[in-house]
């Protein structure tokens, strides 16, 4: 192990927020902090801003004044580092850090899910995606190839589908019901403020509709026929990461629990809650690395500083 090194964090960045857990050499945790989100589609300036923020936060708790960024290994899981162009960028503009190492944010959930063993996840957050790995090493993903093409069943996915309930019942191509009236008061209330919505409307924004949705699925037609395509969405994605139907499986995300009515008995039987959280699986990342205990589990994109 590099001697410099005396701080690991873990990165969880997503498109509504990032969560980074602090520990010592030893995986002690020091610290935990939340700031906006360090998705990398939304700007890879503000990937770092807020993953500064979040790291100060921590620091803070465990009474540094500043960030000890020469003796610090990070690992960061994050939307949209499989893009190589912004991979590269958000290697780039990184702090002189002692060590970084990368990996999707699905990844490092799995990790912490069930705790680096062999397993596959859904995650239906903002966006979503599956992802499993096998006692050979092997891995694989589904999905999770973006808003607004992919993510489905992802809280902006149920955004976009929703908002033309709104739309349509605000120029009388469709009638305006609670449902229809809450997602049109969300955006403004009006075909003006609608349209100024629409026109800066993000991932992140798309999925601040999901609750409206969910809200609305136990008393309205249109909004259960939405949360319904979504549960059948996710199954399909269960059934494409693991053809033989015997990982552990573990659904995450602020839209979890309302896809588990819709998987299969099969399915079912194999969901476990997850153990730890993403955050801690990307500590558990930057441990591995920093004490060369290279496991197939464990392979993120590192770069030394």
């Amino acid at each position: 192990m590099d001697n410099s090194i005396k701080f690991l964090a873990g990165v969880d960045g997503g498109g509504t927020r990032t969560r980074i857990r602090i520990a010592d050499t030893n995986g002690h945790e020091l610290g935990y902090a939340e700031s906006g989100p360090s998705a990398l589609g939304q700007g890879i300036e503000q990937a770092w801003r807020h993953i500064s923020q979040a790291l100060s936060d921590a620091f803070a708790q465990a009474g540094h004044t500043a960030v000890p960024y020469a003796n610090l290994a990070l690992a960061a899981g994050l939307s949209g580092i499989n893009n190589p162009n912004w991979a590269r960028h958000f290697t780039q503009s990184a702090p002189p850090l002692a060590k970084l190492v990368t990996e999707t944010d699905s990844f490092t959930a799995l990790l912490g899910a069930h705790g680096g063993c062999a397993g596959a996840i859904i995650i239906i957050g903002t966006g979503s995606v599956g992802v499993a790995h096998r006692g050979d090493g092997q891995r694989q993903e589904v999905g999770g190839w973006g808003f607004p093409s992919g993510d489905e069943a992802s809280g902006a996915w149920l955004g976009l589908q929703a908002i033309p309930i709104a739309q349509q019942a605000l120029d009388g191509r469709g009638a305006m019901t609670d449902f229809a009236r809450d997602l049109l008061d969300f955006c403004g209330g009006s075909a003006p403020l609608l349209l100024s919505w629409l026109g800066g409307a993000n991932q992140a924004a798309y999925a601040q509709l999901a609750p409206i949705v969910v809200k609305h699925a136990d008393t309205d037609p249109q909004a259960a026929a939405l949360i319904r395509r979504a549960g059948l969405e996710v199954s399909r994605m269960i059934d494409a990461l693991d053809k033989s139907q015997t990982l552990p499986l573990t659904l995450c995300g602020g839209l979890a629990r309302h896809m588990l009515p819709y998987l299969t008995e099969a399915q079912s039987r194999r969901v476990r809650d997850a153990r730890f959280d993403a955050a801690i699986g990307a500590l558990l990342l930057i441990g591995h690395t920093i004490h060369d205990q290279r496991h197939e589990k464990l392979a993120g994109t590192e770069t030394g500083r």
